[in-house]
């Protein structure tokens, strides 16, 4: 996956609580195992109406926030069930960091698994970061220092070491087992060479 360091971004502001994946990626787009093509659905029930024609109010539809990396959204964002296609909805579209006063636990794992930046805040620095969307200002996430830069105020957002050091890197689990291949390759042939039986070469 790619790695996670900096960014610079419009953010857009959905000011809804409770999104569950389902909204973020309805069900009958849950068809595909391929982490691509699914940024044009994402939200789908809300950028479009019956016909399929773009809703111009929605957010994402706007410009410049159609090209949003960063997402303000309400609390508990991501709830609902388990689907790991809602963080790669959000992905293709080319979103890579969420921000919310607190996300559901599973999507909020999923996020770090591909790439993406979940940044817990209160509502008080939601309220603040909306009005830089509200006037299509940019915000700077750096992860590194743990921080996010809004014209000459910053705020310290907290983020687990190993998840943090999983996205700056870009390992995602796949990655992670690769790193261990060696420890694996060995302690397959000592196995080996001690139970040979259990082996059906």
């Amino acid at each position: 996956m790619q790695k996670f360091s900096t960014l610079k971004s419009i953010p857009a502001y959905l000011p809804i609580v409770n999104i569950d994946t389902d909204m973020i990626i309805p069900k009958q787009f849950l068809k595909t195992i391929k982490r691509t093509g699914l940024g044009k659905n994402l939200f789908f029930e809300m950028r479009y109406d019956d016909k399929g024609k773009e809703i111009n109010e929605f957010i994402l539809n706007k410009t410049p926030f159609n090209k949003s990396k960063i997402l303000i959204a309400g609390k508990n964002f991501g709830c609902g069930s388990s689907r790991e296609h809602a963080p790669w909805a959000l992905l293709d579209f080319g979103i890579t960091c969420v921000i919310s006063s607190s996300f559901a636990d599973i999507f909020h794992n999923n996020c770090f698994k591909n790439g993406i930046l979940p940044i817990i805040l209160n509502d008080d620095k939601i309220k603040e970061l909306s009005e830089y969307a509200n006037r299509k200002e940019e915000i700077f996430v750096d992860l590194n220092e743990e921080k996010v830069i809004y014209g000459n105020n910053e705020v310290i957002f907290k983020v687990d070491p190993f998840k943090k050091k999983c996205l700056l890197e870009g390992l995602d689990d796949i990655a992670l087992s690769l790193n261990k291949s060696k420890k694996i390759e060995n302690f397959e042939k000592d196995l080996k060479s001690q139970k040979p039986w259990i082996f059906n070469d």
